[in-house]
């Protein structure tokens, strides 16, 4: 009988540095490019050059290609950020450590409340979909549950809910390494959110104090090897198709690979292969709301990356790493659409909601 053992990969993230990664030339536009899956393309947008602006001008060109890749794709790359390489790299080192920890010593920082939304989720306790049913969810999830484990660290500093958080001496460094980096992911979203702003004819400080509290989510992801047969029943994917709740999310990807960004236009589901250097960074269904649809929250999942045979008829996909910030508004913040993007020729599709509203009602219907 064959016995599985669980590895985690060491994983590499090779970031340049600002400027060194070039960004292609095409004869077409986006807009074009993008109907056909032959020519479907995320862009790679070097944000080095928004943050060292020296005029709104140069601001808003750059601020208008990020909008522009939400409004046609709801994905970009982003290159010239301010993470370095060693910190991701890091970040990864720890995140495989505490994946490696034993099976009852993770189980001790489960995740128990979708309002805190902080802990260890074992393989198969999580079931992402686009379905709101609890009923229809739960019934996913028995069928075909995700093939993965995550771990979910919140603001350290909130006056309700506290992080879960292994021994120090079971994973050496590794609070202050999440809660480091999740204070550089913050300051990444905000300004991000300050480019959009620009795009959306709004002034750049517009989301400054609706998504000040961080109330964001630091979701650390390990997806075991598994036997390719197991990935072949109905419905089943390492991480099914689904969207995002919040506003934006980072995401950082090993050299594995295996993120699919359905083509809005033709709903075929096209590769998001790594890029060194670079964040993946999607819209959310509260962004997509918050601009009345202008920018969209795109369908994405997970699947397995060729396979190594271990036998005639079976094979297995290898580990795979990636660590996702979930970027979200203050949980009080009111979502109502935004007055740039509604007319009288197009009224807003959503009622107002809280942030705490939408997200806690779809994590109550996600996890079991």
């Amino acid at each position: 009988m064959l016995v599985l053992r669980p590895f985690i990969r060491q994983v590499v993230f090779r970031a340049a540095r600002p400027h060194s990664i070039a960004t292609p030339r095409y004869s077409s536009t986006l807009a074009e490019d993008v109907r056909s899956d032959s020519t479907f393309r995320i862009p790679l947008i070097d944000f080095a050059a928004y943050k060292q602006a020296t005029s709104l001008a140069e601001k808003r060109r750059i601020a208008d290609d990020i909008v522009n890749g939400f409004k046609e794709v709801g994905f970009v790359y982003l290159t010239g950020h301010v993470i370095e390489p060693e910190t991701v790299n890091y970040v990864f080192q720890k995140s495989a450590e505490f994946f490696r920890l034993p099976e009852d010593t993770k189980a001790r920082l489960a995740w128990d409340d979708p309002k805190a939304n902080r802990g260890y989720v074992q393989v198969g306790r999580e079931r992402v979909t686009t379905s709101m049913d609890a009923a229809e969810i739960a019934v996913l999830r028995a069928k075909a549950p995700d093939t993965k484990e995550s771990m979910e660290i919140g603001r350290e500093n909130h006056p309700t809910f506290s992080n879960k958080w292994p021994q120090e001496t079971e994973v050496p460094g590794f609070k202050q390494t999440m809660l480091h980096f999740f204070q550089t992911c913050h300051e990444v979203h905000t300004m991000v959110m300050k480019s959009i702003a620009l795009g959306l004819d709004l002034p750049e400080d517009f989301f400054d104090n609706k998504i000040d509290r961080q109330d964001h989510n630091l979701r650390l992801l390990s997806y075991p090897p598994i036997r390719t047969s197991l990935l072949l029943g109905d419905g089943q994917a390492r991480a099914a198709s689904h969207t995002d709740y919040g506003t934006l999310t980072l995401l950082f990807q090993d050299s594995i690979g295996g993120l699919e960004v359905q083509n809005p236009h033709t709903k075929h589901y096209q590769p998001a292969s790594p890029i060194p250097g670079t964040i993946v960074v999607n819209a959310g269904d509260l962004l997509a709301r918050w601009s009345n649809d202008v920018l969209r929250s795109t369908l994405h999942r997970v699947v397995a990356p060729p396979a190594m045979k271990i036998n005639a008829t079976e094979g297995m996909t290898p580990a795979r790493q990636s660590i996702a910030f979930f970027c979200n508004p203050n949980f009080d913040a009111i979502i109502e659409s935004l007055p740039t993007c509604t007319s009288t020729s197009n009224p807003s599709r959503y009622p107002p909601l809280t942030t705490e509203q939408y997200i806690v009602g779809r994590l109550a219907a996600t996890y079991s």
